[in-house]
């Protein structure tokens, strides 16, 4: 009913606009790079991958 595909460029603008007001210019690109590490995280997890600070076997 209320899927990720229903969202259009108009709406990704008036979130950003939130965001800015809230967390004001300063705080914005600290709160966009923890964003993107979680979700590098998550992809990385979903995916089986080890952390940064673990090797991977070599077979």
């Amino acid at each position: 009913m209320f899927g990720i595909e229903n969202i259009g460029t108009p709406e990704i603008i008036i979130v950003a606009v939130v965001l800015l007001i809230i967390f004001g210019p300063k705080k914005l690109p600290e709160f966009a790079k923890g964003l993107a590490d979680a979700v590098k995280e998550v992809g990385n997890a979903f995916k089986g991958d080890k952390g940064k600070g673990q090797e991977k076997k070599e077979s």
